[in-house]
C-alpha cells in the first residue's frame, strides 16, 4: 500500500502569512490563527462577504453563461464553478483544475532559465533542493474539499439542503457532523439531509428480492465507524471507498486529483455514506449500510470520536501500530473492554485478521494491497452484521448533547411545527383515503366536472338541452366544491402559508412534504412492489399470448388506481386550492362579492411560483387544465414581476424515460414529485435569467414545463391514446421549443412516440403555431462513434419522414417529409446522450459524460433561444387557453382559436380604422377645396396624378405610423403575418379614395360643363336685372313711404321682367313619376285593379323581409310537391345567402314530385330563400341601373323606369322557368312596386339637381330676393359701395353656408369616430352597439331587418345614433363647432379683403381688380359667382368698401350659427354618410348556418376565412326540423361539434358532417367556425323575447327538438345587454 506524510493538524500557512515575522507567529493563539487562516482562505474564494450564511439557491438556480468544461477555473470562481456543476450533477465539481495566476506562470518560466543557464553543481543543487526553498512564494493551491466546505459554511439552509441532496446523488460521502471553522462548536446538519432518500434491494429467500426506498433520516440500519488514531501512513478513506464502491471515490482522500497536503476545514469533519445493495450476488453487503469517517487524527477530536463510537455498530480504528505506551491504548483499551464490536486496523503489522474475542478483531496492513485489505475487512463486518448488532438512525443525531442541529434554529421550528399540525391532522388515516377525505374538491368531484366539460363538446340528440343540463350540473358540481372546501386540513395549510413570512413559508413547505411522504412511504412501496410483480408476470403472459392477459392487465390497473391514491404530496394541496378557488370563482362570477379569502389563492401560489416552486399546468389524475385556476396564478405573477418575456420550454417522451432528471441536471431543478411516482400531468417553473446573460438572450425567464410520460403501448387502450395525442400537442403547442426524449435505440419504441409528435407538430402548423424542436437520444451506447450516430440520425430522419406521411394523411395535409412540417436539421437538432449511470445503480454516480451532453443541449437550446423573443407571460396564458380548448374538440385545428391573436388583431382593426380615417379625411378637404375651384371655373381637369400628388404626404404619414406600429417590440412577431396585407390594404384604400374622389370630380365637371349655356348667360342677366332694378330705384326713390310698398312696387315688375329676359328658353317641366309608374304597369299587360289593390294594401313595401311567402303560391290542393319528400332523422339545415346571390342555401331538398292527393302546404324553405334572393337582387340591380343614368346632367326620361320594369317582368318569368311552382301575379306587382318604391327618391332628387342647373327661369327667379334688396338699398339712397358689398356678401351667403357645414359635416364624423363609442372601435364595435340598440327598442321588426340586410340597418342605425349626437347628447359641442367653423370662414375672408386691399392699393386701383383679387384670394375656399361691375364703375373708394364687406360678413357669420342644425343636411357630405363610408368599408359575408356578418374590418381580407365571435341559433332566420314545423334551437359552435350531418346543396344526396362542414364547397371552407362554448346570452333572451313573433313570422314552432331550454328563460335584458361586452 502506498504511504505518505500524514498533514499534520495546522501544520500549513498560507502564501500571505509566511512573509510575516515568525515570532509573531509565536505568540499568537493556534484559535488566531486558525481565524486568520479561514478568512485568508475564504478570501482567496471570493466568499469573505459570505461568511453569514448568505448563498442561496436563488444564486444559482439562473440561467448564467455556459460552464466550460475543460478550461482550467482561476481560484476566485472555484467555489461558484463548484456549485454550478454540482447542481447540474457532475461529480467532477470536486476535480476542477485551477487556472495559475500569471505572476506563477512567469516565475515558472524564470526559473526554467534560471536553471539552463547554470552549471552542473547548480543543477544538482536544484534537484536537491526544497520546494520551499526553490521557490519561497510560491502559493499553494486551495484543498478541493475546502472549496465544498467554505461553500457550506457560507450557504443558508435551503442552498445547504440542495447541495447535500446533490452531494448524495453523485454518490459522494455527506458531512455530518461539522465543527466550526473557527469556534470549533459541532454542528449536526440534519435539515440538509432530510430531502434525501435511499433505494435498496435486499434478498429475502422466500420472498424474492424486495425493493426498499426511505429517508435517510428515518432509516434504521447498522453503521460502521471509521477512525484514525495518530499520524497513519495509509489512507483510511481511499480503503472506505474500497468496501463501498471500488470504482468511485466516494470519500476523498490525499491521492484524489487536486489533493494539497494542506487542508483548514475538513479536520473534525465527520462525513457519511451509504451502502446500498442492488439484490445481486456480486453486492459487498446485503444489508443497507451507513459508514461514518471521522477526517483528522480522532486523539484529539474528542467530541467527534465519542459520538461516532456512541453511536456505531461497528468501531473500525487505524493506527499507525500498536505500542503500549501510546496515546491511542487508552481509546482503544474502552473500546476491547465493550461489547461493541471492534476491527482494529494496524499499519505496521502483517497479520492476518484474528479475532480477539468475540465481535473484536485485529487485521494487519503492512504488505497488503488495498483490494486484499478491503475483502478482509467486508468478510468480517459481514460476519458481525450476519448477528444482532445496535441500529443507528440519523435523526438521533439530535439527542446528542453539546453539538448543535441546524434543525434547532428558530426558523425551521416554525416551520416544522406548522407543517406537524396538519399532517397531525392525518394521523391514523388510511393513506389511501386521506386525499377522498381531507382533499374533497379534486377526487371525484373534479373528475365529473372534467368529464361533463369535455362531453359538452360532444353532445348528441337535444344538443342545447343536453348542454343546459350539463351546465346545470357543473354548477351543482362546483356547489358541492364549495361547500366541501372548509376541510380544517386546508384551512390549516392557507392560514399558514398567508401568514408566515418567506423563510418561514419555505422551511413549512419542505416540512409538509417531508412529513407527507413519511405518511406514505411504506404503503407506497408495498404496492410498487405488487407493480412490479404484476408487471413481471404480465409480460410473461404476453411472451406466451396467454389468454390471461387482459386480467393480469385489469389487475395493474387496479394497482395503478392504488398508487394513485396513496400518492399525496404538495402538488396535491396546490390543486386542491385551485379546485377552491375555481368554485368560488365560477358561482361569484356576476355577483358582488366582495374580497373574499379565496380571492387570495392566486396570489399565494404565484408567490411560490416566483421563488422557484413549480406548479401544476395539467392535473394529470383528472387530465384536465384548471383554465380559471392557471389564469389567474399568471395574472398575479405577471401582476408581481410585470408582463416579463419569458422562453417556454417543454419536454416530451415515454414513461420513465428521464425526462425529469434531464431538466433537473440542465437547470439545477427538483421538480416536485410525490415520493415513489413519476411526473404526472404537466408541471411548470420559472429559471431566472442571469442579469450578464440579458444582452445575449430577449426574455427574462425560461419556462420549463415537465411533463408526464407518454405511456408504454402494451397498456395503452383508445383512450390512453387519445390522452397521449392531447398532451403531445399541448406540450408541443405550449412551448417555444420542445424537447423530444427518446429513451434507447429501439426503432420500434422510437415509432411510438413519433407518430404521436409528428402529428402534434403537423398541428401546430395548420394553425399558424411554430414551435421547434431538438431530439434528445438518451441512453446511447458507444456515444463516441460518430459512425454509428450517423446511422441513428440517417434512421431518425426515415422515421419522421415516414410519420410525416401518416400524420399528413391523417391531418389532410399535404407533407412528405418532416422538413415539410417544421424546420429541421437533423445534424444539429438531434442529441445523443450517454447512459445517465456511470456502473449500475443503486451505488454508481451520474455518468460525468451526460452531464457534458446535457451541458452541451442547454447550450444548443440557448444559442437558438437567442434568436427568438419568446413569449409575455400573458401570451404563455393565452396560449394555454386556447391550446386546451381546442384540445377537448374532437377536430383540433378547425377548433383552435388563438385569443390572444384575436385581441391584437381586433387592436390592429382599430389602428386600420384610425388610419384610413386619416386618408378620408384628408380626401374630404381636398375634395371641398377642388369642388369650390371647379364651382369658380378654375379647374377644367382633374387627373389622377394630382390627386396623388395632394395626398403624398398624408399618406406618407400614415405609413410612417404603420411602420412604428407594426415595429412594436411587444407584438411584433404576431403583428408580422399581417403587415403585408394591411400595407397592401392602405395603398388599396388610398387608390380606392383617390379613384372615387376623381369620379366625383368628373361628375362635378360634366355638370359645370353641361351648365355652360346658363352659366354664360348668368353675367347678362344679373346685369340686366341690376340696371333695371337701379332704374327702378330712381325712378321711385322718395316717392314710397315703406318697406311694404316698396315691396309691391318691385313685385309688379318683376314678372314682367323675367318674362321678357326668358322669352326664348322652355321652361324644364316637373316629372309626373306615379303616373309614369301605373301607365307602364299597365302596358305590362296588369289590371288597374290588382295595381291600386297592391298600392292600397301596402304590403309590396316589406316584401323583402316577409317570413311567409306563401300568399304568392298558385298551387291548388293537388299541385304540392312536398309530400313526398325524403325522410330523415337528420335536422334539415338551410340558410340564407349572402346578399347579391341568387344560389339557394344548403338543406335537405327532398324530391319534388307531383301527388294529386297531396295536402297544400307552405314553401319549403329553401324555396322561400331563393324567392327573397331573387328580390334583393332584382333591388339592387333597379338602383344600380338609376344611378348610372344621367339623370342629373340630362335629366329625367321615362324610358329609364320601362327599361327597369321589363328587365324586373324578365328575371320573374326566368326565375319561374328554373321551379316546380308558378307565383301569383300579384308577386310581379308588388316586386315591382317595391322597386319603385326604392328608386323614387333617387330619381326626383336627380331631376331636382338637373332643372336647378339648367332651366333659366328657375335660375331668374331664385334672384328675385337677392335684387329686391338691390333695389331697396338704391331706393334709400344707399351708396353704390354699400349695395355693392350687399351683392358681394349675398353672393358669399350661400357657399359660406355650405363651407360651414361641409367643414362641421366632416369635423363632427372624426370627432364621433375618435370619441363616440360605437364609432370608435372596429367593426365588431360596430355590431355590439347595433345589437345593444336593438334590445333596447325590443323592435323585432328592426331585428328582421338586421338579420335579412345587415349593411341597410347598420346604415339607419349610424343615421339614428348621428342624429342623436347632434340633435340630444352633443347639442351644445354641436353649435359650438358650428361657432367655430363660422369664425374660421369669416377669418378667411377677413384675410381675403385685406390681401386684396394691399394688392390694388399697389397698382391702379379700380373695382374691377379688387373684386379679382378678392376672388382669387377664396377660389379653394368658397364658391364665388360672377359679380357685373359695371353699374359699380363708381366706386373708387375701396377701403370704405372692404369695411361695409367686412361688417356685412359679421351679421352673415351670426346668421349662420344661429342657423337651426337641422340645416347640416344640407352639407355635401353628411356625417352620417361619411362615418358610414369609413365604417362600413367591411366584410359583410354572412355565416352558411345562422347569418352572422363576418367581424373582419377589412373587406377582402383573404387568405384569413371568415369568422365571427358569437354565432346564433340557426332558428332566427327560419331553419326548421325537416318534415314538421319545428324550428332550430342549436347554435352554429354546437353543431359543428355535434356528430349530427347536413346537405350543402338542395339537390344534394350525400350528407356532410358538421365537423367536416369546411369539406362541403367554397361557401364553407371559407369561414371559421369554432366548436367552443362563445355563445352570447343576447340571443338565447331574443328567442325567449320574440318567441311569438319569430314563430308568426315564419309560421313555424318553437316545440319538439327545437324547444327553447328553459334555462334561456331566465336570463333578463340587462343580462343580454350586459354579454355583449364578451364581444
Amino acid at each position: 500500500m502506498k504511504s505518505e506524510t500524514p498533514p499534520e493538524k495546522y501544520t500549513g500557512t498560507l502564501k500571505e502569512d509566511m512573509s510575516e515575522n515568525k515570532d509573531e507567529l509565536v505568540e499568537i493563539s493556534r484559535e488566531e490563527q486558525c481565524r486568520r487562516e479561514t478568512e485568508t482562505l475564504f478570501n482567496r474564494l471570493q466568499l469573505g462577504d459570505k461568511r453569514q450564511q448568505t448563498l442561496t439557491p436563488a444564486d444559482f438556480l439562473q440561467i448564467g453563461p455556459a460552464l466550460k468544461q475543460q478550461s482550467d477555473t482561476p481560484e476566485k470562481d472555484l467555489a461558484h464553478t463548484f456549485l454550478q456543476r454540482l447542481m447540474i450533477l457532475d461529480y467532477r465539481a470536486r476535480y476542477i483544475p485551477v487556472k495559475q495566476d500569471s505572476a506563477e506562470v512567469c516565475q515558472f518560466r524564470h526559473e526554467l532559465d534560471v536553471v539552463n543557464d547554470e552549471t552542473e553543481e547548480s543543477i544538482l543543487d536544484a534537484l536537491f533542493s526544497s520546494d520551499e526553498e526553490s521557490n519561497p512564494t510560491k502559493k499553494t493551491n486551495v484543498h478541493p474539499m475546502d472549496v465544498q466546505m467554505a461553500v457550506f459554511h457560507c450557504s443558508d439552509t435551503f442552498l445547504r439542503q440542495n447541495m447535500i441532496t446533490k452531494l448524495s446523488q453523485c454518490q459522494y460521502a455527506l458531512p455530518l457532523l461539522v465543527p466550526d471553522p473557527v469556534s470549533k462548536d459541532i454542528e449536526c446538519p440534519l435539515w440538509a439531509f432530510r430531502q434525501i432518500r435511499k433505494s435498496w434491494k435486499m434478498t429475502d429467500k422466500s420472498k424474492g428480492s424486495i425493493m426498499k426506498s426511505m429517508p435517510v433520516c428515518k432509516a434504521e440500519t447498522p453503521m460502521v465507524s471509521f477512525l484514525r488514531l495518530g499520524s497513519a501512513s495509509l489512507s483510511k478513506s481511499q480503503l472506505l471507498n474500497n468496501l463501498i464502491n471500488e470504482r468511485h471515490s466516494t470519500f476523498f482522500h490525499r491521492n484524489c486529483p487536486g489533493s494539497t497536503k494542506t487542508r483548514y476545514l475538513m479536520d473534525g469533519v465527520a462525513e457519511i455514506a451509504w451502502y446500498c445493495p442492488a439484490g445481486k450476488p456480486n453486492d459487498s453487503f446485503t444489508d443497507f449500510i451507513a459508514f461514518c469517517n471521522l477526517h483528522g487524527d480522532a486523539l484529539s477530536l474528542d467530541k467527534q470520536r465519542d459520538i461516532l463510537i456512541e453511536k456505531a455498530s461497528i468501531n473500525v480504528v487505524l493506527v499507525p501500530s500498536l505500542k503500549r505506551g501510546d496515546r491511542s491504548m487508552t481509546v482503544i483499551s474502552s473500546l476491547l473492554d465493550s461489547s461493541k464490536p471492534l476491527i482494529c486496523l494496524i499499519a505496521d503489522n502483517d497479520s492476518n485478521p484474528v479475532q480477539m474475542k468475540p465481535g473484536h478483531y485485529k487485521i494487519g496492513l503492512k504488505d497488503k494491497s488495498q483490494s486484499d485489505a478491503s475483502e478482509e475487512l467486508k468478510g468480517i463486518i459481514r460476519n458481525i452484521l450476519s448477528g444482532s448488532f445496535k441500529s443507528f438512525q440519523l435523526e438521533t443525531l439530535a439527542q446528542v448533547s453539546g453539538i448543535r442541529v441546524d434543525e434547532e434554529n428558530e426558523i425551521c421550528q416554525k416551520g416544522k411545527a406548522a407543517a406537524l399540525k396538519i399532517t397531525t391532522l392525518l394521523k391514523g388515516m388510511d393513506v389511501s383515503k386521506i386525499k377522498e377525505k381531507k382533499l374533497p374538491c379534486q377526487g371525484e368531484l373534479w373528475h365529473e366536472w372534467s368529464r361533463i366539460t369535455q362531453q359538452q363538446y360532444h353532445l348528441k340528440g337535444e344538443i342545447e338541452k343536453e348542454k343546459c343540463k350539463n351546465q346545470e350540473k357543473l354548477q351543482e358540481i362546483r356547489q358541492r366544491q364549495r361547500a366541501a372546501s372548509c376541510s380544517d386540513f386546508m384551512q390549516l395549510f392557507i392560514n399558514n402559508l398567508s401568514s408566515l413570512p418567506s423563510n418561514e413559508k419555505a422551511c413549512f413547505l419542505k416540512w409538509t412534504q417531508i412529513l407527507l411522504d413519511d405518511l406514505s412511504t411504506d404503503d407506497l412501496a408495498r404496492i410498487l412492489h405488487s407493480y412490479d410483480e404484476k408487471w413481471s408476470e404480465f409480460l410473461a403472459l404476453k411472451k406466451d399470448k396467454s389468454d390471461q392477459l387482459k386480467n393480469k392487465q385489469t389487475e395493474l390497473e387496479k394497482i395503478s388506481t392504488q398508487l394513485q391514491a396513496a400518492t399525496f404530496g404538495l402538488e396535491h394541496i396546490f390543486r386542491e386550492m385551485g379546485q377552491i378557488y375555481e368554485a368560488h370563482e365560477s358561482l361569484a362570477r356576476g355577483r358582488n362579492t366582495g374580497r373574499m379569502k379565496w380571492c387570495d389563492y392566486p396570489a399565494l401560489a404565484a408567490e411560490l411560483m416566483i421563488s422557484g416552486h413549480p406548479m401544476e399546468l395539467m392535473d394529470g389524475d383528472a387530465g384536465h387544465v384548471p383554465l380559471t385556476w392557471i389564469s389567474s396564478l399568471l395574472d398575479e405573477v405577471i401582476m408581481k414581476l410585470g408582463d416579463k418575456r419569458v422562453f417556454v420550454l417543454s419536454i416530451l417522451g415515454v414513461q420513465s424515460s428521464g425526462k425529469s432528471t434531464m431538466l433537473n441536471a440542465m437547470f439545477g431543478l427538483q421538480f416536485a414529485v410525490s415520493a415513489g411516482r413519476c411526473t404526472k400531468g404537466a408541471f411548470m417553473q420559472l429559471v431566472k435569467v442571469s442579469e450578464e446573460m440579458k444582452n445575449d438572450l430577449k426574455f427574462d425567464y425560461v419556462l420549463v414545463v415537465d411533463t408526464e410520460g407518454l405511456r408504454a403501448l402494451e397498456l395503452a387502450g383508445n383512450t390512453t391514446l387519445h390522452h397521449d395525442n392531447e398532451l403531445a400537442t399541448f406540450v408541443v403547442g405550449v412551448g417555444n421549443m420542445t424537447l423530444i426524449n427518446i429513451f434507447g435505440e429501439n426503432p420500434a419504441v422510437m415509432q411510438d412516440v413519433l407518430q404521436i409528435v409528428v402529428q402534434a407538430i403537423m398541428r401546430m402548423k395548420n394553425v399558424k403555431l411554430s414551435p421547434s424542436c431538438v431530439f434528445v437520444h438518451q441512453n446511447v451506447t458507444d456515444i463516441a462513434a460518430s459512425e454509428k450516430n450517423m446511422d441513428g440520425k440517417r434512421r431518425l430522419q426515415e422515421k419522421l419522414d415516414q410519420m410525416a406521411q401518416l400524420a399528413a394523411k391523417e391531418e389532410g395535409c399535404d407533407a412528405k417529409s418532416f422538413s415539410d412540417i417544421i424546420e429541421f436539421d437533423v445534424q444539429e437538432d438531434v442529441k445523443y446522450f450517454a447512459q445517465l449511470w456511470e456502473g449500475s445503480p443503486p451505488m454508481a454516480p451520474p455518468n460525468p459524460g451526460y452531464s457534458e451532453s446535457v451541458q452541451e443541449l442547454k447550450n444548443t437550446i440557448l444559442s437558438k433561444a437567442s434568436q427568438s423573443d419568446g413569449m409575455t407571460l400573458s401570451q404563455f396564458k393565452h396560449n394555454i387557453g386556447d391550446l386546451w380548448k381546442a384540445l377537448l374538440n374532437e377536430n383540433f385545428v378547425f377548433s383552435f382559436k388563438n385569443t390572444l391573436e384575436v385581441a391584437v388583431y381586433r387592436k390592429l382593426e382599430v389602428q386600420y380604422g384610425n388610419w384610413t380615417w386619416t386618408l378620408r379625411k384628408e380626401l374630404l378637404t381636398i375634395e371641398n377645396q377642388l369642388h369650390n375651384r371647379i364651382e369658380n371655373g378654375n379647374h377644367d381637369t382633374v387627373e389622377l396624378s394630382y390627386l396623388y400628388n395632394k395626398m403624398s404626404k398624408t399618406y406618407e404619414d400614415v405609413r410612417k405610423a404603420m411602420a412604428t406600429y407594426f415595429d412594436d417590440k411587444d407584438q411584433k412577431e404576431m403583428l408580422v403575418q399581417w403587415r403585408g396585407r394591411f400595407e397592401s390594404k392602405i395603398k388599396d384604400i388610398r387608390e380606392e379614395l383617390v379613384k372615387a374622389l376623381k369620379r366625383k370630380l368628373d361628375e362635378v365637371l360634366q355638370q359645370k360643363n353641361a351648365c355652360e349655356k346658363l352659366d354664360k348667360k348668368k353675367p347678362e342677366f344679373e346685369n340686366k336685372l341690376l340696371q333695371k332694378s337701379k332704374q327702378l330705384a330712381l325712378q321711385l326713390k322718395d316717392k314710397a313711404t315703406n318697406e311694404r310698398e316698396l315691396q309691391e312696387q318691385f313685385n309688379r315688375v318683376w314678372d314682367g321682367w323675367v318674362t321678357e329676359l326668358t322669352a326664348d328658353t322652355e321652361p324644364i317641366k316637373d316629372i309626373k313619376l306615379q303616373e309614369d309608374q301605373l301607365s307602364i304597369l299597365l302596358e305590362l299587360g296588369i289590371e288597374s285593379s290588382l295595381i291600386h289593390e297592391r298600392q292600397d294594401c301596402g304590403k309590396y313595401k316589406n316584401i323583402a323581409n316577409l317570413g311567409d311567402y306563401s300568399e304568392y303560391d298558385t298551387r291548388t290542393k293537388h299541385q304540392d310537391p312536398c309530400e313526398e319528400r325524403q325522410r330523415s332523422e337528420d335536422e334539415r339545415v338551410s340558410t340564407n345567402t349572402t346578399t347579391g346571390q341568387s344560389d339557394t342555401v344548403f338543406g335537405n331538398i327532398w324530391k319534388k314530385v307531383k301527388n294529386p292527393f297531396a295536402k297544400q302546404q307552405q314553401f319549403c324553405f329553401q324555396e322561400e330563400e331563393q324567392i327573397r334572393s331573387l328580390i334583393d337582387k332584382v333591388s339592387d340591380e333597379a338602383k344600380s341601373t338609376i344611378q348610372g343614368k344621367p339623370l342629373a346632367t340630362r335629366g329625367y326620361s321615362s324610358t329609364y323606369l320601362e327599361e327597369m320594369a321589363n328587365n324586373v317582368s324578365e328575371q320573374v318569368k326566368e326565375f319561374q322557368s328554373q321551379q316546380s311552382y308558378a307565383l301569383k301575379k300579384k308577386f310581379t306587382v308588388d316586386l315591382l312596386l317595391y322597386v319603385f318604391d326604392a328608386t323614387s327618391k333617387n330619381i326626383l332628387e336627380s331631376h331636382n339637381q338637373f332643372k336647378a342647373n339648367n332651366d333659366l327661369r328657375y335660375y331668374v327667379n331664385s334672384k328675385r330676393e337677392q335684387f329686391y334688396v338691390i333695389f331697396s338699398r338704391f331706393c334709400k339712397g344707399h351708396s353704390s359701395a354699400v349695395v355693392f358689398a350687399e351683392m358681394i356678401c349675398d353672393k358669399l351667403k350661400d357657399s359660406t353656408v355650405q363651407a360651414v357645414y361641409d367643414q362641421t359635416a366632416i369635423d363632427l364624423a372624426g370627432e364621433m369616430k375618435c370619441s363616440f363609442s360605437p364609432f370608435n372601435g372596429n367593426r365588431m364595435n360596430l355590431e355590439k352597439h347595433v345589437l345593444k340598440s336593438l334590445a333596447e327598442k325590443e323592435d323585432v321588426q328592426g331585428y328582421m331587418n338586421y338579420i335579412r340586410h345587415p349593411r341597410e340597418h347598420v346604415k339607419t342605425f349610424i343615421k339614428e345614433e348621428v342624429k342623436k349626437y347632434i340633435f340630444t347628447e352633443h347639442k351644445d359641442s354641436t353649435k359650438s363647432l358650428l361657432k367655430k367653423n363660422g369664425q374660421d370662414i369669416q377669418g378667411l375672408l377677413s384675410r381675403a379683403l385685406h390681401k386684396a386691399a394691399e394688392k390694388v392699393a399697389q397698382g391702379e386701383a379700380n373695382i374691377n381688380m379688387w373684386l379679382e383679387e378678392f376672388s382669387s384670394e377664396l377660389k379653394d375656399q368658397l364658391k364665388v359667382d360672377t359679380i357685373c361691375c359695371q353699374t359699380f364703375s363708381d366706386i373708387n373708394e375701396l377701403d370704405f368698401l372692404e369695411v361695409v364687406v367686412k361688417k356685412r360678413l359679421e351679421s352673415i357669420i351670426e346668421e349662420i350659427t344661429a342657423l337651426p342644425l337641422d340645416d347640416l343636411e344640407k352639407s355635401r357630405l353628411r356625417p352620417d354618410e361619411i362615418l358610414f363610408d369609413q365604417l362600413c368599408n367591411c366584410c359583410w359575408v354572412q355565416c352558411p348556418f345562422c347569418s352572422a356578418i363576418c367581424t373582419n374590418t377589412l373587406g377582402g381580407h383573404s387568405p384569413d376565412k371568415h369568422s365571427v365571435t358569437f354565432h346564433r341559433p340557426s332558428g332566427i332566420i327560419g331553419w326548421h326540423t325537416r318534415g314538421t314545423v319545428e324550428l332550430v334551437i342549436n347554435f352554429c359552435t354546437t353543431l359543428v361539434a355535434s356528430d349530427r350531418s347536413f346537405y350543402p346543396k338542395h339537390d344534394s344526396d350525400k350528407k356532410i358532417p358538421y365537423k367536416l362542414y369546411h369539406t362541403a364547397g367554397p361557401k364553407y371552407k371559407s369561414w371559421k367556425i369554432t366548436a367552443d362554448e362563445s355563445k352570447l346570452i343576447y340571443w338565447k333572451w331574443f328567442v325567449c323575447k320574440f318567441q311569438k313573433e319569430l314563430e308568426d313570422h315564419y309560421k313555424k314552432k318553437f316545440k319538439g327538438r327545437g324547444q327553447i331550454p328553459s334555462a334561456w328563460r331566465k336570463h333578463t335584458k340587462e343580462e343580454a345587454i350586459a354579454s355583449l361586452d364578451e364581444m
